[in-house]
């Protein structure tokens, strides 16, 4: 069962804008909560360090960056993500950029609202009107009725809440899920340390990170970074409580440190699969019908892993969800439960 402290933390939360790019406002709801509960909030560019009092113990990260826009000129929207990472181009590159260029008509007349990016002070609100791909610059742009006077740089938000029934949770999920979590894991008397890193959707937050452990961190360091993960529907995200990793695109992980999850996961009965190993063993079926294999995919720790040289290592834990990228992604109560559950025991753990 998922308690109604947790339940309300994410309602509030989820209210919060944190647009890629603009996440100042968030950071200040988040310090408000963490330092309610007891951690220690110190903040760095890009990332909001929360510690207890053995902050080198456990080391958990999640970005808290959501999809949203910025205003590029007048009654003129694009999406975020591309500004923030310097990307004027959708080159197909990347799994993000592939669904985006799918799934625009998904955003036609939802709510958004604007806001100041430091104080999350209220700019207006509007509806999304339409949404195309630029064929001069070849990227999202969208038009939104009410939001006229907007001026250039100003983050808008989609307008979101937290939506509920007997099985599963629905809303803009990745990443303020596993934010939630952190937070609360303070509540349950949590003494290690957690980062909520910024800009993980341009690409950028890794960089803060490994900033950060470069001038605080331990000559070597286990870091569990948690997200969500992406199926195509509701069946095959309900087929696992959790997902796992031993690599991404980018690095293998920490075998240890993946084995110790691993564990926790058979001692408590939760089902889990590997995301790699379930992308390749599609990408066999794929192969073999002459298309062309999926990425495994680019994580925040894979990136990390990959630039540190030695420094940092560690591993993921992701909660299973559909309608990635969209207003209605949705994870199971079950999943939830499962991977506070995991955390929980890990911020215990004696071998990390």
């Amino acid at each position: 069962m998922v308690s109604s402290d947790f339940v309300d933390l994410l309602k509030t939360l989820i209210r919060q804008p944190s647009v890629v790019g603009a996440e100042h406002s968030f950071f200040r709801v988040l310090q408000r909560e963490l330092e309610e509960r007891g951690a220690k909030v110190t903040w760095y560019e890009g990332v909001l360090v929360a510690q207890g009092s053995d902050p080198l113990s456990v080391m958990f990260s999640a970005h808290i960056d959501r999809h949203g826009l910025i205003c590029t000129g007048p009654n003129e929207f694009q999406y975020s993500a591309f500004i923030a990472g310097n990307r004027t181009d959708l080159l197909n590159n990347s799994v993000s950029e592939e669904l985006m260029s799918k799934i625009t008509e998904r955003f036609q007349a939802k709510p958004v609202f604007a806001y100041e990016p430091w104080s999350g002070a209220y700019r207006g609100n509007g509806t999304i009107k339409n949404t195309y791909i630029c064929e001069y610059r070849n990227n999202l742009i969208f038009e939104i009725d009410g939001l006229e006077s907007v001026v250039a740089g100003t983050p808008v938000a989609f307008k979101d809440k937290l939506v509920q029934d007997d099985d599963r949770i629905y809303g803009q999920l990745d990443n303020v899920l596993s934010a939630a979590a952190l937070v609360h894991l303070f509540s349950l008397g949590f003494q290690g340390t957690v980062f909520f890193t910024a800009q993980e959707e341009a690409g950028k937050s890794w960089r803060y990170l490994l900033e950060w452990f470069r001038r605080f961190g331990g000559s070597t360091n286990r870091l569990f970074v948690v997200d969500t993960s992406p199926f195509p529907d509701v069946d095959s995200a309900n087929q696992q409580k959790l997902v796992l990793r031993t690599k991404d695109a980018n690095a293998a992980f920490n075998a240890e440190a993946t084995q110790i999850v691993e564990a926790i996961c058979r001692e408590e009965g939760l089902s889990y699969i590997f995301k790699d190993r379930y992308v390749e063993d599609a990408n066999q079926q794929l192969i073999a019908q002459g298309e062309k294999p999926r990425s495994i995919g680019s994580t925040e720790l894979g990136r990390i892993i990959a630039s540190s040289n030695g420094l940092v290592d560690g591993s993921t834990i992701q909660i299973p969800t559909t309608g990635y990228h969209t207003m209605e992604e949705s994870a199971s109560w079950d999943a939830v439960a499962a991977f506070i559950q995991v955390l929980s025991r890990l911020a215990t753990h004696t071998a990390l």
